[in-house]
């Protein structure tokens, strides 16, 4: 007997409740220290959470944060050297059209939803704590428009406190989590959004890791948690050959079990030549709060839970994973420089000048005046004379001095070595970091090498992380950007926007079959990540290496070369003009491959201007006139394509143009792409 989809979804609640709770007790102790230590870099008086805030009540309880400074030093070294994604094909051949393509959208997706917003958090979570994380979903592109298209983005959100709301299935080993099979995510409410948006009584998804008890006041939350399931299903794909024996169709059960593809296979004659069992991997998404399933989101685009981890350092031991950031092991020592120093505040604070001791008589009707000694700096002080029994008088000194408590010898040591010590451990010399003069510039770059190697740990992570955003989104394009003729914004490595039309049909000149320009639903490619400054950093490395290059260049074609891109590559206000001015320079000098735009400015203001083209415009020339003709071509084809099909429409029966006109379309291209998945 079939169950219910209640029944189904208070099995899917159970099920979720059991594995949270195993993955919440495993990690709950490397999630606490993790916690711990981004609130001990990051929060005032953080550093003297716990038995040391018993120990120093009633006393002073100074903080002198040095582990902050070598936390922001990781975050500004990553933040100077971006982290960026390109896709190459799995043959290792160079870019084609279609990855540049992937590349230009994944750099808009990035740019329209802030993405940096979200690796920044994600990366400063790695950096502190040891563990951060962001998510890709999709939406629609006007959420709020009712009459608007259905067509979808994909969208960089951050996590925030990803180490304790974020739980991966603890099976998965892999770094980068690609081998998980579920995942929950757990995001903050406040009751009132809680009951507008779920018309309930608030139910909060429990967790256990906090430290709130040390915040003078918290907001009160309610927690809902994202669950994302991965299923795995098999299928069998059946192959068919064309009787030319050139093309190969191929069709999973599901299409099979359709009539007009059932039609379509015996009227164009295909011939089954084969079977392949494959596996098809898609997750489930459900919303979850304490007691039920809140919402069952279905299948998300694509293959992947969209979830990205970063950590910072990572290991397993005991077949548990540990992991932890820049602050873990430098607070013992900054604890001990924060007691120190409290000890130095209080000698100081004890007795700051010698006191003089009188007796009352010496004072009697001088008191205010040494009270206020220090205060008003009188140019002299008065005492009474003491007098012996005889009537004789004693000298009118002071009796003593109260002294100042002296710094015991071994605190000053110990300072000293405090400092050494946490300078070792968070790797920020103050001493590498100024710079000599009649210092040589290899010589200041060895030592921001040196620098930069305490860090590379945690870029390499970030790299990671970077490269599993690829794919996953990589994957999610494939079933989102799929619409035929969708134009949409890409932009290039350089920052300058383009637009591309997807999905857009031509015909291959080699087999005059319908090809779709721009698929992404045939997008498989491989994803390699660089770590390098950002556009703006490597335009400025770039003009300096330009300028350099000239004192050797003897060639006055060569020195106008390096000039124009020089001048190509400035940063300024003002300056677009003289860069595309530059650049047509180069473009006219064939130092620059023209685009096809360019060729046929070139060619109209030579026809205006009636001059003959020099050797280089020849060039261009002619292949701006090959494309053209390959283009007159394709659309030559396509005309007699058109023809030679109503042609044959006029001579079938009207009863089968339906099964005709699809046979047609199987032999002149594949179908046209596929719907837009549902959102995550």
């Amino acid at each position: 007997m079939a169950i219910t989809k209640a029944e189904r979804l208070a099995n899917v609640h159970a099920e979720a409740l059991e594995l949270f709770d195993i993955c919440e007790e495993a990690g709950r102790e490397e999630r606490m220290n993790a916690l711990a230590d981004r609130r001990f870099y990051s929060i005032s008086g953080a550093q003297w959470e716990g038995n040391f805030l018993e120990q120093f009540e009633n006393r002073p309880r100074l903080e002198v944060n040095k582990v902050h400074r070598g936390v922001m030093r990781i975050i500004n070294e990553y933040r100077n050297n971006r982290i960026s994604v390109e896709y190459v094909p799995k043959d290792g051949t160079d870019a084609d059209d279609l990855a540049e393509t992937c590349n230009g959208l994944y750099r808009a997706d990035e740019e329209d939803s802030n993405a940096e917003e979200a690796q920044d958090n994600a990366f400063e979570e790695a950096a502190g704590g040891g563990f951060g994380a962001w998510r890709l979903k999709t939406e629609y592109e006007d959420e709020y428009d009712e009459e608007g298209s259905d067509q979808q983005r994909i969208r960089f959100e951050p996590i925030y406190d990803a180490d304790s709301c974020v739980y991966f299935d603890l099976n998965s080993k892999r770094q980068d989590k690609s081998d998980a099979m579920y995942c929950f995510v757990l995001t903050p409410m406040t009751p009132q959004a809680y009951k507008a948006e779920y018309d309930e009584d608030p139910s909060s998804w429990n967790k256990s890791v906090h430290m709130i008890e040390f915040d003078w006041m918290s907001p009160d939350v309610v927690y809902v948690a994202e669950y994302y399931k991965v299923e795995i299903t098999k299928q069998t794909i059946h192959i068919y050959r064309s009787p030319d024996g050139v093309t190969e169709e191929r069709y999973s059960d599901e299409d099979l079990e359709d009539e007009e593809t059932l039609m379509i296979i015996q009227a164009t004659g295909l011939t089954k030549i084969g079977e392949k069992k494959i596996k098809k991997r898609r997750v489930h998404k459900y919303i979850l709060s304490g007691s039920r399933v809140l919402e069952d989101a279905g299948y998300i685009a694509g293959p992947n839970i969209p979830i990205i981890p970063v950590y910072g350092k990572r290991w397993y031991v005991d077949n548990r994973e540990r992991f932890m950031g820049a602050v873990r092991l430098s607070k013992d020592a900054q604890r001990l420089k924060n007691m120190q120093l409290n000890r130095l505040a209080e000698v100081s604070a004890m007795s700051p000048i010698r006191t003089p001791i009188f007796t009352p008589e010496q004072v009697a009707g001088h008191e205010n005046t040494w009270a206020e000694m220090n205060v008003k700096n009188f140019p002299f002080m008065l005492v009474n004379p003491m007098t012996q029994a005889d009537g004789s008088e004693l000298p009118s000194g002071p009796l003593g001095y109260t002294e100042p408590p002296d710094v015991p010898a071994p605190l000053a040591a110990l300072l000293q070595l405090t400092e050494q010590d946490m300078q070792d451990l968070l790797g920020a010399s103050d001493t590498a970091e100024e710079i000599q003069p009649n210092v040589s510039g290899r010589a200041i770059e060895l030592i921001q090498t040196r620098l930069d190697q305490n860090n590379f740990i945690y870029m390499s992570n970030m790299a990671k992380a970077v490269k599993r955003c690829g794919e996953i989104w990589l994957g999610m394009a494939r079933e989102v950007y799929v619409e035929e003729g969708r134009r949409m914004k890409a932009v290039a490595a350089s920052g300058e926007m383009s637009t591309v039309q997807l999905a857009q049909p031509t015909i291959d000149p080699e087999t005059t079959r319908t090809v779709y320009a721009n698929d992404l639903s045939r997008a498989k490619f491989d994803t390699v990540v660089t770590v390098g400054p950002t556009s703006e950093s490597r335009r400025a490395a770039t003009v300096k290496s330009l300028v350099g290059m000239l004192q050797f260049a003897t060639d006055p074609d060569t020195q106008t070369v390096l000039t124009s891109m020089a001048m190509m590559n400035m940063e300024g206000e003002g300056l677009k003009d003289t860069r595309n001015y530059f650049r047509k320079k180069l473009v006219r000098m064939g130092a620059v491959e023209p685009t096809e735009e360019e060729m046929q400015e070139m060619q109209a203001e030579l026809e205006a201007q009636g001059q003959q083209p020099d050797a280089n415009e020849e060039l261009l020339l002619a292949e701006a006139e090959k494309s053209r003709s390959t283009a007159m071509l394709n659309a030559a084809r396509v005309q007699e394509t058109a023809a030679k099909t109503a042609k044959t429409m006029a001579e079938i029966d009207n009863a089968d143009k339906s099964i005709a006109l699809k046979a047609i379309e199987q032999f002149t291209g594949p179908a046209g792409p596929m719907n837009p998945a549902s959102g995550s």
